[in-house]
């Protein structure tokens, strides 16, 4: 069996506790501030790439110096990135806590482990490579269930190693309290489940603390560290697990730019209401981003999750042949949807044992003439316990048939965290049992509630209950998955062990439930509503036996078709599909801290350096500048959109040099350009994307010569007004020849439904109208024909060669797309000099690239405001 190396020496247990409190908070000798980074703090930093780096073998198959080995591999002029190394590819399982048992024999003292086969993360073994026996290619890393004592942490870390392919992460006891018990249970997941913090401790609830946020952080990043130790980033693919490790995604990918990671949240993601509470909640949101894959269980998870994107990040989805995608920075983050199954094969062995056989048999007996509703929750606050034991007072009430005959067995799990919460449900529950049972237990022998809450019920026991049990209630206020209902399907479909086949169900399941979309035979209730509860109960009970079949035949379809393996096979193949492109882009890292994110280009992207940019512009004898202004000279997010002063100087620096052609290039009107630019003496405008130009101040606006009719603003104006009256936060821009609806400043979702509504009405209307009706960023612009920025800049050069003066070199900064249109209608002028003197350039803040047949295009990502040049900054 492979093992791993032993891992470096762990920090001197003696060494003082965790503590937040200070400047540089520690957690076992780790600090926070010491995060690599590649930031970069604008373009030029950006201009000459670091080389790939170069990946040493894992058998050296020649002698030699490693430097001289690779010289080739990791040369400045490299054509592009190394290609994927041959190496087996492995899958790192990474989960809060490891799928395993721990037990200690108290006279030697030593640790003996076993797997837990009830942990998700050892069942979607059989889902991925290898399966579930594999011991080479699947690798767990996560915290141990047992305190382990820090001189036995290197022994147990070897034992690990070898026979279970396991990486444990040790976390100092009072780091693991703040991490887990406190950011994680008392803050994080009661917000994921709706729970607002109003009040200091609410439900057992926190208020947000920074000292919580920071122990969280370095919890996250010490499993950062533990996964580098084991990753070989071109080959294996890490699969992280739930909200205990939502930023770990940041850490991993500011290490390796090109790791192949996926992320599944096994909990609700709010909606956008909820989350944007969160005072970190773009740093979350963009740590999420830093994953190849995001799944969720269901379609509304992924919704609010993509809300949260676009209201908070701006970012907006696509969905592409079934697959949901965002851009993130030239990357494209794909969102999956899929529940969690079970393992069925691992339930039927269960069934299928000696020991579960007996079992049935026994609670038949005991329950002969009952009818028995099971309920299976943990003890937390969000499982409604107590609404379901109040439904089950309500049918009791007002069926009196069923009072004698109907029991309720509810099997409590023990409670994941600790506080005044769980005492606080485990008190109300009982006594509402206790209350119901002495008013409904009047026969000799029976009660109408059973609570088993005396510790962990063995699986066999479950499955017994399932077994007999006649109706499963699934009430809880709000909950990310719940398996209960599969494992109750499976179990009901019947088994010779059982001695008889039953394979009817009836499920009572919350409608806040991840698996009640999945359930489509079930009653699906609202667990606030106790009628409504105690009702679906009662026709639970009534139903006729056929109508019980067909509703639990169509459940036992979908559970056994997806279970756990299909799950994890599925999410396995999507992240493959997710990564194939890694090695066909070039990477840079910008950003600090938890703000680190990748920019991905194209391999056939070139960012031009310094020193060649220089040379070539001081040899050039007739240059074309042309300059974007919406978010490029200034920002978007500005109110005021009047240039500053060092705008101005810079804009006059340029034109100051007699072979600088300087022009702004923009879609506002001739009016406000003219206004704030006057003082520009040199400096040359395109207006309205290029229908109006002017070389300076000194000289006359020229149109492009193109006949304009303007009778269709007519029939525009009444429909933009109307969707402006619509649509709260929007307005209209009336310019000379166009006329541009603006809904920047609405509800993103509501104006960006109300923006594609417009442009098909607008279509529709101007159909034999001489425009174009078109959708940007935020508007919806009408244009006449033929009018476009490329088409602008393409009568500037041809107005510059008339003259005298063609461009030998050419600059564009800022959003010009249409550029592209020029070059490649006015590619022979400057080809030809191009290929003759060197000098042709071509420079865009969002980043260009050439493509094999020469043509240069823009290259866009989500969120490029990044790379805008600050207000007065050159790039000469």
């Amino acid at each position: 069996m492979a093992s791993f190396s032993p891992p470096p020496p762990r920090p001197d247990p003696s060494a003082p506790p965790f503590d937040a409190s200070g400047p540089n908070p520690k957690s076992n000798g780790i600090l926070i501030s010491d995060m690599p980074s590649r930031s970069c703090a604008d373009f030029l930093d950006l201009a000459t790439p670091p080389p790939p780096p170069a990946r040493l073998p894992r058998v050296m198959t020649f002698p030699g110096i490693l430097s001289d080995a690779f010289a080739e591999e990791t040369s400045p002029v490299s054509c592009g990135p190394l290609s994927p190394s041959p190496m087996k590819e492995r899958r790192i399982i990474v989960t809060n806590h490891l799928p395993l048992r721990a037990s200690r024999n108290v006279a030697s003292g030593r640790w003996s482990f076993s797997w837990d086969f009830d942990a998700l993360a050892y069942q979607l073994r059989s889902g991925l490579p290898g399966g579930a026996a594999s011991t080479s290619d699947i690798i767990h890393i996560g915290i141990i269930r047992a305190e382990i004592d820090p001189a036995d942490q290197e022994e147990v870390t070897q034992i690990l190693s070898n026979d279970f392919r396991c990486v444990p992460v040790f976390l100092a006891p009072e780091l693991y309290q703040r991490f887990y018990h406190g950011f994680c249970k008392h803050y994080l997941w009661p917000l994921l489940h709706y729970l607002l913090p109003l009040s200091p401790s609410v439900h057992g609830g926190l208020r947000f603390d920074r000292r919580l946020w920071i122990a969280y952080l370095s919890a996250n990043k010490i499993f950062a560290n533990r996964i580098m130790e084991v990753l070989s980033p071109d080959d294996d693919f890490v699969w992280a697990h739930d909200y205990h490790l939502l930023v770990l995604p940041t850490f991993l990918r500011k290490r390796s730019p090109r790791v192949k990671l996926g992320f599944f949240l096994h909990s609700p993601f709010p909606s956008s209401e909820i989350f944007r509470a969160i005072p970190v909640r773009e740093e979350l949101l963009r740590a999420l981003l830093n994953a190849d894959l995001l799944g969720f269980h269901t379609f509304d998870y992924a919704r609010h999750f993509l809300s949260c994107c676009s209201r908070l990040l701006g970012l907006h989805y696509e969905s592409k042949r079934g697959y949901i995608g965002l851009e993130y920075y030239g990357r494209t983050v794909t969102v999956k949807i899929l529940p969690v199954g079970i393992d069925i094969e691992q339930l039927q062995a269960v069934i299928a044992s000696a020991e579960t056989k007996s079992k049935v048999r026994e609670l038949q007996d005991r329950f002969e003439d009952k009818i028995v509703l099971l309920g299976v929750d943990d003890i937390d606050i969000f499982k409604g316990i107590s609404l379901k034991f109040l439904a089950v007072e309500q049918l009791l009430d007002e069926h009196p048939s069923l009072r004698g005959r109907a029991v309720l067995v509810q099997i409590a799990n023990p409670a994941r965290s600790q506080g005044k919460d769980i005492q606080e449900v485990q008190e109300e529950t009982q006594s509402i049992a206790r209350r119901i049972n002495a008013k409904y237990g009047s026969p000799p022998g029976y009660s109408p509630i059973i609570m088993l809450d005396g510790g962990p019920l063995p699986t066999c026991e479950k499955v017994s209950y399932y077994a007999i049990a006649a109706c499963c209630i699934v009430n809880p206020v709000r909950d990310g998955m719940n398996l209960v209902p599969y494992e109750y399907t499976i179990c009901r479909q019947g088994s010779p062990a059982l001695g008889k086949s039953p394979k009817t169900s009836m499920i009572v399941v919350s409608e806040f439930v991840g698996c009640s979309p999945s359930l489509s035979g079930a009653i699906r209730v609202n667990p606030w509503n106790i009628d409504a509860v105690a009702d679906a109960i009662n026709m639970a009970i009534k139903r006729p036996e056929e109508e019980k079949h067909l509703r639990h035949d169509k459940h036992y379809k979908y559970v056994s078709s997806h279970d756990v393996a299909y799950w994890a096979r599925s999410f396995d193949q999507d992240l493959q599909r997710a990564c194939k492109d890694h090695f066909t882009k070039r990477c840079w890292g910008i950003g600090f801290g938890l703000s680190f994110r990748v920019v991905a280009l194209g391999r056939n992207f070139r960012k031009l350096s310094v020193e060649h940019i220089v040379p070539s512009y001081a040899k050039s004898s007739s240059r074309l500048v042309l300059l974007d202004y919406d978010g490029t000279m200034m920002p978007d997010s500005t109110v005021d959109k009047t240039p500053s002063k060092e705008v101005i100087e810079v804009l006059n620096g340029l034109c100051s040099d007699e072979k600088n052609v300087v022009f702004v290039v923009s879609g506002r009107g001739k009016c406000s350009l003219s206004r704030w630019f006057d003082s520009c003496l040199k400096l040359g405008l395109s207006a309205e994307h290029g229908y109006f130009t002017r070389w300076s101040p000194d000289s006359p606006w020229e149109s492009c010569g193109l006949a304009a009719d303007l009778e269709w603003k007519s029939i525009v104006e009444p429909v933009m007004r109307h969707y402006t009256e619509a649509t709260d936060g929007s307005y209209i821009e009336h310019k000379e020849t166009a006329q541009v609806w603006h809904h920047q400043e609405a509800d993103p979702d509501f104006g960006s439904c109300q923006a594609k509504e417009l442009l098909d009405h607008l279509e529709n209307v101007l159909a034999n109208e001489p425009v174009v009706v078109k959708r940007g960023q935020h508007i919806v612009e009408v244009n006449p024909q033929g009018i476009s920025k490329g088409i602008g800049v393409r009568n500037l050069i041809a107005a510059m060669s008339r003259r005298g003066k063609p461009p030998t070199s050419f600059c564009a900064l800022g959003t010009i797309s249409p550029t592209k249109i020029c070059l490649r209608r006015s590619r022979a002028p400057l080809r030809e000099q191009a290929a003759s003197s060197g000098d042709f350039q071509c420079v865009c803040v969002h980043g260009w690239e050439e493509t094999e047949q020469g043509e240069i295009l823009p290259r866009r990502h989500g969120g490029c405001d990044q790379f805008a040049p600050r207000p007065g900054r050159s790039f000469f």
